[in-house]
């Protein structure tokens, strides 16, 4: 599901891969997300729409530790489709993200706040992700691929890495749990189940943390980046 960026290692499907050295609706908003999603989009006057998208995915895979995990589809066609859409339309995904990292932060003290930044992205298919958290940025950056799951579960994902953002871990131990519990029981979210049980198998209960909250995928996680879905958001 969503995994995190710790060591220069990235979780695919539950495995650590190493890498060389070299992630409430309220007002006012946090300024560091603000400020950073200002920066990636709407500073930019590009009249392109086309251009303004291949900037902001350029921009966005500098928060990774290799760029090749923001991908895009190897038909030349739907890169510029999906790159078009995203000119038009990022903004306003990215601003409904940084709502839900605003809600999470409204379940700590100001005090324990993290600098954190969020972004929507396609993320590459091989990493089998929805989501993940680069913890060794300043900020930390999230990125999101609101494109795998439906979007309703968007502050499902955005509460797992943030959690992993909070306490800038990558790891889903207990303390990781008592984390994810304090978000879902303030979001409104159902908490993870094992809470009671964590002592009897702890490796049972990690592997279940990895994919809490439970989201819905999607058929086709690029349908979203192309436009093609019932429910598109306007234009910014």
């Amino acid at each position: 599901m969503v995994n995190v960026i710790g060591d220069w290692g990235l979780e695919m499907n539950g495995q650590p891969l190493d890498r060389n050295p070299e992630r409430n609706l309220v007002s006012p908003r946090n300024p560091v997300s603000e400020v950073a999603s200002w920066e990636l989009t709407s500073s930019n006057t590009n009249p392109d729409p086309f251009q303004r998208g291949w900037q902001y995915l350029d921009r966005v895979r500098q928060l990774t530790p290799e760029p090749g995990m923001v991908e895009l589809s190897d038909e030349i066609s739907d890169r510029i489709r999906i790159c078009t859409w995203i000119g038009d339309r990022i903004d306003g995904i990215n601003l409904e993200l940084t709502d839900y990292l605003e809600a999470c932060h409204q379940c700590f003290p100001v005090a324990q706040r993290q600098n954190i930044q969020i972004f929507a992205a396609p993320l590459a298919s091989i990493l089998g992700v929805d989501g993940l958290c680069n913890i060794l940025l300043d900020p930390i950056a999230i990125l999101i691929d609101v494109g795998r799951v439906n979007r309703e579960d968007w502050l499902g994902l955005v509460v797992h890495e943030y959690a992993h953002a909070h306490l800038k871990s990558p790891g889903h131990d207990r303390r990781f749990l008592e984390v994810l519990v304090h978000l879902c029981l303030g979001l409104g979210l159902v908490p993870p189940v094992c809470a009671a049980s964590w002592e009897v198998d702890p490796a049972v209960n990690s592997a279940q943390l990895r994919n809490w909250p439970h989201c819905t995928s999607t058929a086709n996680p690029l349908a979203f980046w192309l436009g093609l879905t019932e429910t598109q958001p306007q234009k910014s």
